[in-house]
């Protein structure tokens, strides 16, 4: 029972978004979908997604997902799992099953990479499942970048990221993500009430960048396995190693949604596919 009714969650939540998304009530372009499709389709046994991207607006998700196929509403391997804010979406009973149902992991802001919701997305990996993951952790608009020589930032990513990364039993399969245009969709710092209405005729876009064979995430398995079997220990990397670890990986998965930014979004990662 508990299944039928979180497919029934996904099935009506992604069918309201495609619904949306081919209304005319906006326009929407989808580059290089079979990245992320392929990821899915052809992902080992074991084996987890995880796709990264910005966080322009509270409607990235879900609405994003109205481009799967439609017959992804049924399969929850193929639907993803995400982190989501409890001071946001788990604010009364109604809303905490509503999300829940829609594999939505309760996060708390402040308390961390050791909390429940992260240890949940890290089960997901090692199940198989695709875990979906907003580096930032939280909306911030193009407009709040930083900007360093000209270049414009994302804000430094959680190490959330590299964390469960890190943990997954398999490292999985990594599809960075650029959004566009839905900061348009749903501008931040409105007033009541056309802050919880989306603005229409709004141009969207969503592009997948090629999977990564993330070299860095295999050294640091191999460099775990080899200290830890030389000790005749349980693998793992000492404290202060698996901070630096955490770290770096994220800045890599950072580095690859901005360069995939750049390449649809130019310099201030400001500007909607042409």
């Amino acid at each position: 029972m508990a299944q039928a009714l979180s497919t029934a969650t996904i099935a009506a939540v992604g069918f309201t978004c495609k619904a949306f998304l081919n209304s005319g009530l906006c326009s929407i372009k989808v580059s290089n979908l079979a990245s992320l499709l392929n990821a899915l389709e052809n992902r080992r046994d074991g084996q987890g997604v995880v796709t990264v991207a910005n966080h322009i607006s509270v409607l990235d998700d879900p609405v994003t997902w109205g481009i799967l196929p439609s017959s992804y509403y049924f399969s929850p391997k193929r639907i993803r799992w995400s982190l989501g804010a409890a001071d946001i979406m788990f604010t009364n009973p109604v809303f905490s099953a509503f999300f829940r149902k829609g594999q939505v992991f309760e996060t708390f802001r402040g308390r961390g990479i050791f909390q429940p919701a992260v240890d949940g997305a890290i089960r997901q990996l090692d199940s198989g499942g695709w875990v979906h993951l907003f580096g930032e952790g939280k909306v911030n608009q193009p407009s709040t970048y930083p900007i360093i020589d000209g270049v414009a930032h994302l804000p430094r990513f959680k190490w959330g990221v590299g964390h469960i990364l890190m943990e997954a039993k398999e490292p999985p399969i990594i599809v960075p993500m650029w959004l566009t245009g839905f900061d348009k969709l749903m501008p931040e710092g409105r007033k009541a009430p056309f802050k919880f209405l989306p603005k229409l005729n709004v141009e969207l876009g969503v592009a997948f960048g090629e999977s990564l064979h993330h070299k860095e995430i295999a050294a640091i398995a191999a460099h775990r396995r080899s200290a830890k079997l030389a000790l005749g220990q349980p693998l793992s990397l000492e404290a202060n190693e698996r901070k630096l670890a955490r770290s770096n990986i994220t800045a890599v998965v950072q580095q690859s949604v901005e360069r995939l930014g750049r390449e649809v979004s130019g310099h201030l990662l400001d500007r909607p596919r042409t």
